[in-house]
């Protein structure tokens, strides 16, 4: 059996970030998603941007740093999973943040599962906000 030794330091860090991220996760998710449209899981996304808009620095440069935080929302989501926190819920934003192909369709994949779609709604109720409308699988 291998064993594994931390340093107080270590160790005191992992509690700070496990903390900060279930704050954060708990401020941050709720706005997120009373922000959102009601319809969010139905609307198939279309690609509207144009060819133009694709060439310029500031759009490669904007999605780049849309997809590092989607992608850093989405390893706190898995970390929350086994440490305090909206583990799913927070996976779930950081999807919605990053673009890459399917990405609507593993949405509505996990928003169809009975208890993240039930918990989803009670937060937007909390926050005075209609439910989101069930989503179908394709």
């Amino acid at each position: 059996m291998i064993m594994f030794s931390f340093s107080p330091a270590i160790l005191t860090g992992m509690a700070v970030f496990s903390v900060v991220t279930f704050i954060a996760s708990l401020i941050i998710v709720p706005i997120i998603l009373a922000r959102l449209p009601s319809d969010y899981f139905l609307v198939k996304k279309s690609n509207e941007i144009t060819a133009q808009s694709r060439k310029s620095a500031f759009f490669g440069f904007s999605k780049l740093i849309q997809n590092i935080v989607g992608g850093l929302l989405i390893l706190a989501g898995i970390a929350m999973l086994v440490l305090p926190g909206q583990g799913i819920l927070t996976i779930l934003i950081g999807l919605g943040v990053t673009s890459f192909p399917a990405k609507a369709k593993l949405e509505r994949k996990m928003v169809s599962k009975k208890g993240v779609f039930k918990s989803l709604n009670w937060m937007r109720k909390r926050a005075g906000v209609e439910p989101f409308l069930y989503p179908e699988i394709e």
